[in-house]
């Protein structure tokens, strides 16, 4: 079964770090996704731009509202995301327990839904 792991973690924090300390933060995430790739549950991951960066829509009646920045503020933002082939729900949480900026925010897991087959006869 796949498992997304999202990383959250305060900006904040991440911000006031020391460029060493930075440095050795991501040195840890790329030593975690080579052991998780050496043992063949990881399948894909990327770190995010900060919210600052980001850009939100939503579409009401129609019309493509654009916002500049995260949807809602939030003590942590989304920093970015592992996606996971685990056994269950238990040997995910034990990989994602693995991932370093867990240390400094949280990890949400969450299993990957299959969209069904789609229909032959269904206009697009």
């Amino acid at each position: 079964m796949n498992y997304l792991a999202l990383v959250y973690y305060q900006e904040q924090q991440i911000e006031a770090m020391t460029e060493q300390e930075w440095h050795d933060l991501n040195q840890k995430c790329i030593r975690c996704v080579e052991g998780l790739s050496q043992s063949g549950h990881f399948i894909a991951g990327q770190a995010l731009q900060p919210t600052r960066q980001a850009t939100t829509i939503r579409v009401r009646d129609g019309e493509t509202l654009i916002t500049d920045g995260p949807f809602a503020e939030t003590k942590e933002q989304l920093a970015g995301f592992y996606l996971l082939e685990a056994r269950d729900l238990n040997e995910a949480i034990q990989l994602a327990s693995k991932i370093p900026p867990a240390q400094l925010g949280s990890v949400e897991i969450r299993p990957i839904r299959q969209l069904p087959p789609k229909d032959e006869g269904a206009l697009s």
